[in-house]
This record gives C-alpha cells, sequence and structure tokens, in this order.
C-alpha cells in the first residue's frame, strides 16, 4: 500500500514538473532543455555499454595465451547468442534488432514513437551478445537507445510529431557523439543516415545533444582519441590515383557485403523457431571465430593493432601464429568471411548492428589494398597505415551511404585531420562506386522496397510519414447487399455522402453504390421493392490494402478519377472509404508542418 502511494505521489509530481515546464517555457526553450537532457542520458547510456562490454570481454578472454589456439572461442559466442535471445524472448518480449532501420521505420510509419523497453534493452542485450564474442557492433544498438530516451522524453513533454522527429535525431546523434568523441560526425549521421531535413531551427537542439554528449564521454574517459593514429607522411598528389583505386575497391567490397548481408538475413528468416536459428548462427559464429579470433567482437582491438603499425599481431590465439608469411591471405579471409559471423550473429538471435564491422572491414580493406600496391610497385609506395585510416572511411561511407559522416568521423576518431583530402578522395569514389549498383544504404534498403522510407525528397517524404489510419473515414454508412431501393432511399436522405460501400454482415465488400448513377430511380416508387442495393451496385475502380504505400494510394486516385475509394484489411474484410478531398486536405496540411520552421 505505502508502495502505491509513493507511485502515486511521484507520478503526481512529474506531472506537475511537465504541466510547470509547458506554462513557464517557450517551445524553443523547453525543446533545448530536452536536446541537453537527451544528450546528457545518451552519453551515460552509450558509456555504461561499452563499460560492460569491456568487462565482460575481460573476465572471459584475458586469461588467453597468443601463442596457442584456444577451445573456449568455440564455446562463448554460442552461450552470448543464447543468453541474448533468451533475454529477448522472455523479459523484452519484442523485436530489438537492427537497431538504425528500427528508427527509420519509427520515423516513417510510427509517427515517430519509439517503444520505451528500448531505452535499456539495447544496452543489455548488445552488451551480452558483444562481450561473448558476438561479431557485430554497439553503435547501432547505442543510437537505438538514445533515439528512445528522445522519443520517450517527447512524449512525456507531449510534443509535436515534428519535435519528436528532432529529439529522435538528438538522441541519434548524441549516441555518435558520445561513443565516437565526434559531436560533428553525430550530427551528420542524422541529416545522412536518418535522412531527417535539417533546418537552421533545428540544427541548435541538435549541436546541443552532440556536444553535451561528447563532453560528457570526455570526462568518463580522458581527452585521448578512440584510436591513436600518427601521419606516416603526409598526402601528395602523386597518391591520387591510388586513392581512387581504394576507393573504388572498398565500394566494391561493400557492395559484396551488403548483398551477402541481406542475402544471409534471409536464410536465417526462413528458419523456424528460436534455437533452429541459435543452432545455425552460433555454430556458424564460433567456428569462424575459433578459426580467425580477430573476428571476436567489435574489432576495435584489432583496427588499432593495424593503425598502431603491429599487423602480425593480429595472428595471435590461431592456428596460424608464427606464419607471418600468411598475413595477407589470412587477412583477406577475414575480410570476406566478416559478413558471414556478422549476419550469423544478428541472425542466431545476438543483438548488435554493423557500424564497426564496417569500419573494421574497412581498416582491412586499406591494409590489404595498400599491404599489395606497394608489393607489385606498381607506383610510388603508399604508407599502409594510412591507407588503412582511409579504408575504414571508404567501407562506411559505402555500406551506409554516409560519405560527410564517414569522413569527419574518421578525422575526430583519429585526430588524423591531415588525412581531410585523401579521405574525400577515398569516400567519394567509394560512395559513387556502390551507388551504381546498389541506391539505398543497408540500413534503409529493405524499408524502400516497401515504401516506407523517409527521404530528402520533400513530396516524397510528406507521403510516407501519412498515416493511412488517419484519413480512412470508418464510420460511413454500410448497406446491405439484400436492402430494397425504398429503404435504400430512406437512409439515403439522411446522410450527406454520394458513395455508399455495399458489406454484408461479416464485413465482406460486394460493391459501392453512387447516388448519381441512381438518381433515376429513386423516385420512382412503384420501383422501391423491385430492386435491392446488389443489384444497384458497381465494382470499385479500385481496392486499397491497409498496408498500401500512400504513393500508391495517391497514384489509385490520380489514374481512376475516383472521388472516394474503399479500404480492406489482410483478410479481406472492409475499413472504410478514403474521400480525395480528405487524403488531399491531409497532404497540404503535412506539408505546411513538414515546412515550418
Amino acid at each position: 500500500m505505502l508502495e502505491v502511494e509513493e507511485h502515486r505521489e511521484h507520478k503526481t509530481f512529474a506531472s506537475r514538473f511537465v504541466t510547470w515546464e509547458e506554462r513557464h517555457l517557450s517551445r524553443r526553450q523547453l525543446l533545448i532543455e530536452l536536446a541537453f537532457a537527451v544528450g546528457v542520458l545518451t552519453a551515460v547510456a552509450s558509456q555504461l555499454l561499452k563499460w560492460l562490454i569491456e568487462e565482460i570481454k575481460y573476465v572471459l578472454t584475458s586469461s588467453f595465451d597468443v601463442t596457442q589456439m584456444n577451445w573456449l572461442y568455440l564455446l562463448y559466442p554460442v552461450i552470448g547468442i543464447l543468453l541474448t535471445a533468451l533475454f529477448i524472448k522472455y523479459v523484452v518480449r519484442d523485436d530489438i534488432g537492427h537497431g538504425v532501420t528500427k528508427i527509420l521505420f519509427a520515423i516513417s510509419r510510427r509517427q515517430g514513437h519509439i517503444k520505451k523497453h528500448n531505452c535499456w534493452s539495447s544496452v543489455l542485450a548488445s552488451s551480452i551478445t558483444i562481450g561473448f564474442g558476438g561479431s557485430v557492433g554497439a553503435e547501432s544498438p547505442a543510437v537505438l537507445t538514445g533515439s528512445a530516451i528522445g522519443s520517450t522524453l517527447g512524449n512525456v513533454f507531449h510534443v509535436d510529431q515534428k519535435t519528436l522527429m528532432l529529439l529522435i535525431g538528438c538522441g541519434a546523434s548524441g549516441a555518435i557523439a558520445g561513443i565516437f568523441k565526434a559531436p560533428f560526425a553525430g550530427l551528420l549521421f542524422t541529416l545522412e543516415v536518418l535522412m531527417l531535413d535539417l533546418t537552421m531551427a533545428s540544427l541548435l537542439p541538435l549541436l546541443v545533444s552532440c556536444v553535451t554528449a561528447a563532453v560528457l564521454t570526455y570526462c568518463f574517459t580522458g581527452a585521448s582519441s578512440i584510436f591513436t593514429f600518427h601521419l606516416d607522411s603526409a598526402f601528395s598528389v602523386e597518391r591520387v590515383p591510388s586513392s581512387i583505386m581504394l576507393g573504388v575497391f572498398c565500394g566494391l567490397v561493400s557492395l559484396y557485403f551488403t548483398w551477402a548481408s541481406n542475402a544471409l538475413e534471409d536464410v536465417f528468416r526462413k528458419r523456424k523457431g528460436m534455437y533452429t536459428k541459435l543452432a545455425l548462427g552460433g555454430s556458424m559464429l564460433s567456428i569462424l571465430i575459433f578459426l580467425f579470433p580477430p573476428l571476436y567482437g567489435e574489432g576495435y582491438d584489432s583496427i588499432a593493432i593495424l593503425l598502431n603499425g603491429n599487423p602480425y599481431n593480429l595472428l595471435n590465439n590461431s592456428l596460424f601464429y608464427g606464419h607471418n608469411e600468411l598475413l595477407i591471405p589470412v587477412l583477406s579471409m577475414i575480410m570476406l568471411l566478416k559478413v558471414f559471423a556478422s549476419t550469423a550473429t544478428t541472425g542466431g538471435g545476438g543483438c548488435g548492428g554493423l557500424f564497426a564491422p564496417s569500419l573494421y572491414l574497412g581498416c582491412l580493406c586499406g591494409f590489404i589494398f595498400a599491404t599489395l600496391w606497394d608489393s607489385m610497385g606498381v607506383g610510388m609506395q603508399i604508407p599502409t597505415k594510412n591507407y588503412a585510416l582511409l579504408g575504414m572511411a571508404g567501407v562506411m561511407a559505402a555500406v551506409m551511404h554516409a560519405p560527410l559522416t564517414s569522413i569527419f568521423l574518421i578525422a575526430e576518431l583519429t585526430g588524423g585531420y591531415g588525412m581531410l583530402v585523401p579521405l574525400m578522395i577515398v569516400t567519394v569514389s567509394s560512395y559513387l562506386t556502390i551507388v551504381a549498383f546498389e541506391p539505398h544504404s543497408i540500413y534503409a534498403m529493405r524499408l524502400a522496397k516497401k515504401g516506407q522510407l523517409i527521404t530528402h525528397h520533400k513530396d516524397q517524404s510528406i507521403l510516407t510519414l501519412m498515416s493511412m489510419d488517419s484519413i480512412i473515414d470508418k464510420y460511413c454508412m454500410r448497406i446491405d447487399p439484400d436492402m430494397e431501393l425504398g429503404k435504400l432511399v430512406l437512409l439515403i436522405a439522411k446522410e450527406k455522402a454520394n458513395v455508399f460501400p455495399v458489406v454484408d454482415g461479416i464485413g465482406t465488400l460486394h460493391g459501392i453504390i453512387y447516388l448519381n448513377d441512381i438518381r433515376k430511380v429513386v423516385f420512382r416508387q412503384e420501383l422501391y421493392h423491385t430492386f435491392t442495393a446488389k443489384q444497384l451496385m458497381e465494382d470499385p475502380p479500385s481496392l486499397l490494402n491497409m498496408d498500401d504505400s500512400m504513393t500508391h494510394v495517391m497514384d489509385r486516385f490520380q489514374k481512376t478519377k475516383a472521388e472516394e475509394l474503399p479500404v480492406v484489411d489482410a483478410s479481406g474484410k472492409f475499413v472504410g472509404l478514403i474521400d480525395q478531398v480528405r487524403l488531399y486536405s491531409a497532404y497540404r496540411q503535412m506539408l505546411v508542418d513538414f515546412s515550418e520552421e
């Protein structure tokens, strides 16, 4: 009883606080305060996630002998995926995979609403997965966590949809800025990956979140960059051809990674049952990690090794230890198998993202490219460390379709601002290579196929944001197929509508009656008992489904020239009518809201 009273008291206090804030602060002031709060909470959540991963990994692997293989690599990944799958099934009871894709879906189809449990569930699930060896990254779960924090705070303070989406962007930006100490990259991530259009009014709250998260991370972990990088030699014009070729190479590797990941996900999606997926994903992952230990976890240790010029350390804990001549073949195998390890982790039931794998893959691409270039004596010798760094930007730019984010993230990650020109050359070359084959990022391709993706095309974005539910008239008059004309006339006389759906008792749509088409018999009383609704109805010019995109709905109205069209659900039952006037009115209002500063 005492706990109930305390809960009520707490709830009352929270409600009073929200009411006070809304009364005493302007919309802009409230938004800045919320952006600051999102930055603080996101930074804390991100650092907690990274700390949990490192602690679990240290406990499990710190005692390993680097000179020999370790059989526990066969066990740890399976345990991690199993624990994560059980946590998700019995505690979370919801899908929390593919963090960035879920954010894009929430923006486009759920009006910016993300479930509250995402504020903590992804942190715990991904820390277990990655700590036990899952070959994925913590960034996507952190971004989902940050966006969920922004969405939850927005709902608490009853902000409008546009502000809610901005707070989601604040959470995503803050997560990237907090994890990598890269505020500018966090800002660009929201623009390029989440595809939110930024105006001058929205820049400030995003910057507040980014700077707040980055500064707090500096307070937690110090001022040093995540990776220590020393520029071997300054960029020169003679290296432009090799930089372009590296970009093309990264683009092709990214295309392989994207398509292979998509194909492998389909394989796991067709498998039924948690334990079936676990058996397939766990066995695949554990064997790959046992043979190639650098696939264990996020891979940042491997990146640091390559950037510090100690590549042979990547052969530690493996059957290739001491065989330095096999370095390039082994790294090439890892480069090709990374997509199998990452997809096996998530497909088997683990939780994680593809942010870190893209950086890891890029680092391998750059190192392998530079090593082969120098060994073949094609042109001017190039430094492998520099090109490993450039490769990180190249693959990330191509996989995520985010060249600006990649450039500034790598620069902020390593303090390598002296590499800005080659970073631009490699990312542009890589991006242009992949878009020639794949127009959407690895996060957006599935939503794009369903017409559920927000883009920078304003008209398309507005149609995507519009909800079918909001424009359907579900309470329109339904006419029974056996209703006589006389009774039909009495009902029509009370209505202002011109279109009447003919629906039977179980909800099946039989046809449509148009008032204009039956005017010639409405006033002939001798026919009132002769005709029924079934005889007077017509087939609708087109039939819409609840899962149709708004682009398809608009297209149907334009092609049929109809005033109203019926909508049915997945089982074929009648739901309601969509009126053309109501549709275009909702579109115009959304356009006004979308364009306001």
